[in-house]
């Protein structure tokens, strides 16, 4: 599961309407980089169609507070139980990961290290 706090939901639609994709989803997908080896990219998806690609082996889709979120099958287990929040302080906004998964986080939060140390490619 992936779980998008109310303030993160609103950030996302506030983003869908600025690109004028209101009904596309996030998707959600971990690279091999960052100071930690690990980091993550968020994108707006607007034409998945779930019911012609959406298999156990390719995608999983998850909802959260109004936000359809879709992690694919390679990053599934580096986010399984990550919370998406958003925040904005004294250098502006950015979304924040809670990922259970990570053993270390860069001061960034946006590149960490997985629990088994592996690299996606």
């Amino acid at each position: 599961m992936i779980f998008v706090s109310q303030t993160a939901a609103k950030e996302i639609k506030r983003i869908q309407l600025s690109r004028q994709q209101p009904d596309s989803q996030l998707r959600l997908t971990v690279k091999s980089g960052g100071c930690s080896g690990l980091f993550y990219v968020l994108n707006l998806e607007s034409n998945y169609q779930p019911s012609l690609e959406l298999t156990s082996q390719t995608d999983h889709l998850y909802q959260s507070n109004g936000i359809e979120v879709i992690v694919d099958q390679e990053t599934f287990s580096y986010v399984q139980g990550l919370q998406l929040d958003y925040s904005e302080d004294l250098m502006g906004g950015g979304f924040r990961f809670q990922n259970p998964n990570a053993v270390n986080t860069c001061g960034c939060g946006l590149s960490f290290t997985y629990q088994n140390g592996e690299i996606v490619s």
